[in-house]
Order: structure tokens, then C-alpha cells, then sequence
């Protein structure tokens, strides 16, 4: 019987009542504690570690039982992990490997040879780890990348420390990279010290085991509560913690506009060579490390996990910026970080030709994934969010790790050659040519106002199944938490970002794209789509109908379009305004004076825009819709009833009216204006700028002539 016990450090999550159901199911026990030690980030990354089980199951040729191994496989999370997400392989095909193992210089060969031990033909491929697992005798064995551990793997003194923390009840096996003769060393260790419950690999991780899978749970969260508790009671006994602080903290609201501000130029640095997604981090981590003395001692030396480094680079980039720094002097800004940048670039090239190998896979995007600015925060980039948002918890558990480290003794990170083994793995190259093909708007960044519902949501839906990132937005509060809950279910966290947007405030477009900035690093397409309708013959209109329709069609569009032009003059990555305007901007009707002028407004508005901003490689450009009746909150309105009573038939009949005008006979639904956007910045179109793309099912009144 599990019996629940006290931990500070680390999370018991065990339940008895939900580990009962899998009663005589080990490879479900396995899942179920893969998912609690995955769910505590101090135990693991996301993405790291893995675990194992093994288990008699019946030969599918035979029918007689075999020992399998079933562990998690190449890629996936342990705190998502499924049955699909393990290796399943013979024990004793695995075990007849050592028998043709040809020495280190042909490790990578092994790992073909896992595929002739797979039991389960549907299984996942098995990762590089497969073997540390396979020729440890027990029946479950975790390894996992926790900070408390990887503070002492990778101090100084890491082998003493063990040895005297646990008693010799830990074993030590160095530094070495994971693979077929790693595992035969875990092997020999235990063999040398067969009453270990662990092993502790240099700074690397840890492995830990039982007999069941509740007593690894237990024993693994044991050593890691022994080992948090023993830095704790270091931190700042001998010396302040990372040597004390240096400078203060700027205010929450000042880090947040200080990012806002600089994030744009950062990416612009940063996507030379491909357009990454950003990500911010003010942690309390963060700031302790940026603000120290140590910081310019520390962050050069990199990262010691194989884990944190495969994620975050040889080393971070410290920018040579001060918090009080004025970030809006653009041309002082540009002064000091285009020397950083390019110093970066030359270090990282000087490291790969100094270290590569004759079959290196080439050189990679030479510049930095994170950067630390003192008083500030930290800033990651990567392909996109998820990638992005995960190396800073990565480097924030590095941060953990030289924390601990310099504690206890003296942080040591990879040698340069080993870090390089393991970024130009040829494995690792192979793994990342297997990645899916990026989709047409990977790397871009959205904002599409009016976004929760109508045409602009099915804009921002478009963009986000194209691989863009998107900020929905609208000025209804309830419309906005309803999208919001859609596009999470739909899309994850990562895909987008949403808040309170009316585009007559310069208030809420501020706080707009602030948000937009800080969640993904500048912005790269801007659709102005937000809008209203009011049809009434000329003598019913009034003042305030006017200055209600030209403040939100005409001035919304003016106001964001400069925003959002601000920002991508900052990235120098040009960028794109698409307009959503009408038909009314080109036909004249009854009972539409105000609106139909102030869409007009609009569409001279993009010429002038696209004329202006050519210069800076943005491209402004006009989609047309007409009657797009379906989930539109303007429709909802009174405008439909204006529209009905100008054509003289009812609200019901305006659907099948407007299809029938049309040369095409066509109902427009929003999915056709979302469509003729995603043609405008999919990638055929990148020569064009100021012009219209009508979708209206062809009113040849509105051709553009």
C-alpha cells in the first residue's frame, strides 16, 4: 500500500485509487508515473528524460512468454507520454547486442541495430537511451534532468559531494555522451556497487530504480528531496548566492515595456536567417542571475545538461544595455547591438570550425536563442512558441543548475568539443531532417482586429492553420472569452494570444500590440477588419453615425496600420497590411452615404499606405468582401434591417438576394475572405502591393477599373 509522504521539494502526487485501476498492468503504472514525475518541472524538462519498465508478454510467433522492455521513445514528453509514445523491444536481443558491440568508435551504429530488437511493430523508435535502460537488471528505472541533481552532477566536486551525501548509496559514472557504451558503464557501476539505489551521471542527470513502479516513484523523488535539500541549506553559506546583486530590478510594468519596446529589434537580429517566434521571461530566477555579480562569469560558460544545451545554444547572449537605457533612441539602439550580434555570430562560427569533424553536418543559424538583459529579463527565440517558450524554462533550469553548483563548490559546464558531439550529433542532424516541412506561415506573427468573431475570426483561424501565431482581439469582453476558449481548444496556448481591442483608442492599441510584442516578438501581418454598419437614407443620418462609422472603418485603420508599421520598420523584415474593406467602396446604392464613403476612405487609405511603406518592403494590399452574412455582428444590427428595407424584400431574403446578384450565384461565407487574405501573404503574392482582391461572387459594378 502507497502511503503518502512529506516532501518540500519536489511533488508526491501519487494516488492509490488511480494507480488500483491498473492493477496487474505495468506498462500502465509505467505511463501513470511518467506522467506525475513529468508533471513537476523540478523533476524533469519538458521533452527530457525518459523511463522504463519490464514485463513477461507472450512471443506474437511462439506464444511463449518473453521479457520486453517497454520506454519511452525518441521524442515526446514525459508528462503527456501514452502508450504510443514507448519503444517496445526484446530483453534478450537487446542483451545479445553487447556480443557484437564493436567499441565507441562505432557507437552510432547500435542504434540501427535497436530496430531488430522491437517487439511491438507499432511501437515508437527507440531513442539513443535505449540501452542505459536495457542492461540495468531492474524491472522500472527512471533518468531524469532535475536541477537539484545536475547542480551536484555538474559541480567541481560532484563525484566527493555524491559520495559523502548519500553515503556510497549513489554511484558516479562521468561525464560521457548518452549511448550503447554509457549504458555498459551504468552496467559496471552497478556491478561495483551493488547495493546503489541510483547512479549520478557527471553533469548529465540522474538514473533510479525499484522493483515496482511505486518504488521508483518514491525512491526517485527521495534522492532528488535529498539532494534539494542539501543545496538549500548551502545557498548563501559561504558566499552570496551568485556572488550577490549587482543592479535592481526594474518594476514588473517597466520589464514589461522595456520587452515591448526592444523585442521587435531583437527579432529582426535574430531571424536573419529564418523568422523566429519570441518568448519573455521575468521569473524571479531569471532576475536573481541577470542581476548578479557572477552573471558575467557565469553565462559564457554555457550549459552542462545535454538537455539544457541541445535547446539553448553554446552559450546566451548578454546585452550590452543598460535598464535605464532610453530604448527609443532607434539609431543608439542600433549602435550597440549590431556589434553584440555580430560578435555573437563570429563566436559561434570561430567554435564550429575549431571543433567540427570531417562528416559535420554544416553550420547551423549562428545566432543566439537567449538573451539576458540585466534589470529586464530574458528573451528566447526559436521556429515558434512552444519551441521558443521552452528554452527559457530550459536555460531557467540551467540558471537552477549553476545556482546549486556555485553553492557547493564551482559550477563546470561541457567542454566546448563535447557540447559541439552533442548540437552536431549526426543523430540529431538526422532527427531534424526527419521534422515535418514548415507550413506556408511558420514564424509569422498576426494581429487581426475584430477577431472574435465573423470574418476576422475565420482570418485568424486561417493564419493559425497556416502556422502563424495570431493576438485575436475584440471590444466585447464576453465574444472575446468565448474565441479565446475556441482557438485554446482548437490550437493550444502557444498558436495565439488574445485581449480587449478597440481600434478608436490609442489606449487598447497600445496595450494590443504591447501584449502581441511581449507574447511573440514583434508582428509581421496586420488585418484591419474590425468594423461597423449603418444604413439609413441621408436625411436620417446623423452626426454622431458618421463620426462613429469613420472613427472605427477609417481612423481604426489609420491608427493601427501606423502601430503596426512602428513595429515591423523596428524588425526590418518588411511585413504585410491587409485591409478588409467592401464592395461599397467601389459601388454606389441607396441608404449607405456614410458607410459606403467611409469604406472608400479606406481603400484610397491602403494606396496611400502601400505607396508610403513600399520603401520599407511592406506590402499593403485590399480584400474586397460583399455580404458576408454568416456569424457577423453586424448583421445582427440594425444594419440588415436598413440593407432589407433599401432592396425592399426582408432580413430573411438577403441572403439568397445578394447570392442571386452575383455573376457567380454564390453565397460569401467568411472562410473565402480568410482564403483570399492567406493568398495575399502565402508566399505567391510577395511582389504585390496596393491592390484589391475582390470576393463577392462577382458584382461587376465593383471591378476595379
Amino acid at each position: 500500500m502507497a502511503v503518502a509522504k512529506q516532501f518540500k521539494h519536489v511533488s508526491y502526487l501519487w494516488d492509490e485509487n488511480t494507480a488500483a485501476a491498473f492493477k496487474g498492468d505495468e506498462v500502465g503504472l509505467l505511463i501513470y508515473r511518467s506522467n506525475l514525475l513529468g508533471a513537476d518541472l523540478r523533476l524533469t524538462n519538458y521533452g527530457g528524460g525518459n523511463t522504463s519498465c519490464k514485463v513477461q508478454m507472450p512471443d506474437p510467433l511462439t506464444g511463449t512468454k518473453t521479457e520486453v522492455m517497454y520506454v519511452k521513445g525518441s521524442g515526446g514528453d514525459l508528462g503527456t507520454l501514452k502508450k504510443s509514445g514507448l519503444a517496445a523491444l526484446y530483453m534478450d536481443r537487446l542483451l545479445a547486442l553487447k556480443k557484437i558491440y564493436r567499441g565507441i568508435e562505432h557507437e552510432d551504429e547500435m542504434v540501427a541495430l535497436f530496430n531488430h530488437c522491437i517487439y511491438d511493430l507499432q511501437s515508437k523508435a527507440p531513442s539513443i537511451d535505449t540501452a542505459l535502460h536495457a542492461f540495468l537488471p531492474f524491472k522500472h528505472i527512471d533518468h531524469l534532468h532535475p536541477d537539484a541533481a545536475i547542480a551536484i552532477a555538474a559541480a567541481r566536486d560532484g563525484e566527493k559531494i555524491t559520495q559523502e551525501l548519500f553515503n556510497g548509496s549513489i554511484g558516479w559514472v562521468e561525464w560521457q555522451r548518452p549511448g550503447f557504451d554509457l549504458g555498459l558503464k551504468l552496467k559496471a557501476c552497478l556491478d561495483e556497487n551493488p547495493k546503489i539505489r541510483g547512479i549520478m551521471l557527471g553533469s548529465h542527470g540522474l538514473f533510479t530504480w525499484g522493483d515496482t513502479a511505486y518504488e521508483s516513484y518514491i525512491n526517485t523523488l527521495e534522492v532528488i528531496e535529498q539532494c534539494a535539500t542539501y543545496l538549500e541549506n548551502n545557498f548563501g553559506k559561504t558566499r552570496p548566492v551568485f556572488g550577490g546583486r549587482k543592479i535592481n530590478s526594474l518594476s514588473p510594468e517597466e520589464r514589461k515595456e522595456k520587452a515591448a519596446v526592444l523585442m521587435p529589434m531583437l527579432r529582426g537580429y535574430v531571424s536573419e536567417h529564418n523568422r523566429m517566434i519570441g518568448h519573455f521571461s521575468d521569473s524571479d530566477a531569471v532576475l536573481e542571475f541577470i542581476n548578479s555579480r557572477d552573471l558575467e562569469k557565469l553565462a559564457p560558460m554555457g550549459t552542462s545538461c545535454p538537455d539544457h544545451f541541445l535547446r539553448t545554444k553554446i552559450s546566451p547572449l548578454v546585452l550590452p544595455l543598460a535598464a535605464a537605457d532610453d530604448l527609443n533612441l532607434i539609431d543608439s539602439l542600433r549602435d550597440k547591438l549590431k556589434p553584440a550580434f555580430e560578435g555573437y555570430r563570429k563566436m559561434y562560427s570561430a567554435y564550429y570550425e575549431q571543433c567540427k569533424h570531417a562528416d559535420s553536418p554544416a553550420m547551423r543559424d549562428p545566432n543566439p536563442v537567449i538573451l539576458l538583459f540585466p534589470g529586464v529579463g530574458m528573451f528566447s527565440f526559436a521556429k515558434d512558441k512552444a519551441t521558443a517558450r521552452i528554452a527559457a524554462e530550459f536555460y531557467t533550469n540551467a540558471i537552477q543548475v549553476m545556482k546549486g553548483a556555485e553553492a557547493i563548490s564551482a559550477y563546470t559546464s561541457l567542454p566546448r568539443q563535447e557540447a559541439f558531439n552533442i548540437e552536431y550529433w549526426l543523430l540529431e542532424e538526422a532527427k531534424l531532417q526527419r521534422m515535418p516541412k514548415p507550413k506556408p506561415l511558420t514564424g509569422r506573427i498576426v494581429l487581426v482586429t475584430g477577431s472574435a468573431g465573423g470574418i476576422g475570426k475565420a482570418i485568424a483561424k486561417k493564419m493559425a492553420q497556416e502556422g502563424a501565431v495570431v493576438f485575436i482581439n475584440d471590444n466585447d469582453e464576453g465574444r472575446l472569452a468565448s474565441a479565446t476558449q475556441e482557438f485554446r481548444q482548437q490550437f493550444g496556448k502557444d498558436a495565439f494570444e488574445s485581449g480587449i481591442l478597440d481600434v478608436t483608442s490609442n489606449a487598447t492599441i497600445h496595450h494590443a500590440f504591447q501584449k502581441t510584442v511581449v507574447a511573440f516578438g514583434g508582428v509581421d501581418i496586420v488585418v484591419n477588419c474590425a468594423g461597423i454598419s449603418i444604413s439609413k437614407p441621408l436625411e436620417e443620418h446623423t452626426e454622431a453615425d458618421w463620426d462613429k462609422l469613420y472613427d472605427i472603418l477609417v481612423k481604426g485603420q489609420f491608427l493601427i496600420t501606423q502601430k503596426g508599421a512602428e513595429i515591423m520598420r523596428k524588425q526590418n523584415l518588411g511585413g504585410d497590411v491587409l485591409n478588409i474593406v467592401s464592395k461599397n467602396a467601389l459601388v454606389s446604392g441607396p441608404n449607405n452615404a456614410a458607410y459606403g464613403s467611409a469604406k472608400a476612405a479606406q481603400l484610397h487609405l491602403s494606396r496611400l499606405n502601400a505607396a508610403e511603406l513600399g520603401k520599407d518592403h511592406i506590402r499593403v494590399n485590399v480584400v474586397n468582401p460583399d455580404a458576408v452574412i454568416s456569424d457577423s455582428k453586424i448583421w445582427a444590427g440594425e444594419w440588415a434591417a436598413g440593407r432589407a428595407k433599401a432592396y425592399g424584400i426582408t432580413v430573411e431574403e438577403l441572403p439568397a438576394y445578394y447570392a442571386k446578384r452575383t455573376l457567380l450565384n454564390e453565397v460569401i461565407l467568411p472562410e473565402d475572405v480568410a482564403n483570399a487574405c492567406f493568398a495575399f501573404v502565402g508566399g505567391l503574392l510577395n511582389k504585390s502591393t496596393g491592390n484589391v482582391l475582390n470576393v463577392d461572387g462577382g458584382v461587376a459594378a465593383a471591378f476595379v477599373r
